[in-house]
C-alpha cells in the first residue's frame, strides 16, 4: 500500500513530486491512500489543471493503476472536485471518505484487496 499524509501547507510543486514518487517506485498498482485531512493549500485553478493534466497522463500511459480512497475534509470538496473527478474518470476502485479509519477499512476490505491480486 502507497500511503500520503498531508499535513500543513501543500503546494503544486508536492503534489507532483508526490506523483513522481509513486511512478519511480513503480507503485501505480497499489492500493493508495491520501490523507488530505489536516492539509491546506492555497493552490488556484491553474495549479489544480497541472495536477489534474499529470494524472490524465499517468491514466493514459497504459499503467495499471491500483484502487484509491482520497480522505479529505468536508469543506475542501469543492476546492478539490474537478482533481478528484479526473481520478473517478479512471476505471478502478475509488472512494472519497471524510474519516481515514473508514478510508483505511475500505482499502482492507476483501474486495478491494482481491482487485489488485
Amino acid at each position: 500500500m502507497f500511503e500520503v499524509v498531508c499535513d500543513g501547507f501543500v503546494e503544486e510543486s508536492d503534489v507532483l513530486r508526490m506523483l513522481d514518487v509513486l511512478v519511480g517506485s513503480q507503485a501505480l498498482g497499489y492500493r493508495k491512500l491520501f490523507d488530505g485531512s489536516r492539509g491546506e493549500t492555497n493552490m488556484g485553478p491553474l495549479d489544480l489543471l497541472n495536477i489534474g493534466v499529470r494524472i490524465r497522463q499517468l491514466h493514459e500511459s497504459g499503467v495499471p493503476l491500483g484502487p484509491v480512497a482520497v480522505v479529505i475534509p468536508e469543506d475542501k470538496y469543492g476546492l478539490l472536485a474537478r482533481i478528484l473527478g479526473i481520478l473517478a474518470a479512471y476505471k478502478r476502485p475509488m472512494r472519497i471518505f471524510s474519516d481515514v479509519k473508514k478510508a483505511r477499512a475500505w482499502l482492507d476490505s476483501h474486495a478491494v484487496r482481491a482487485s489488485v491480486d
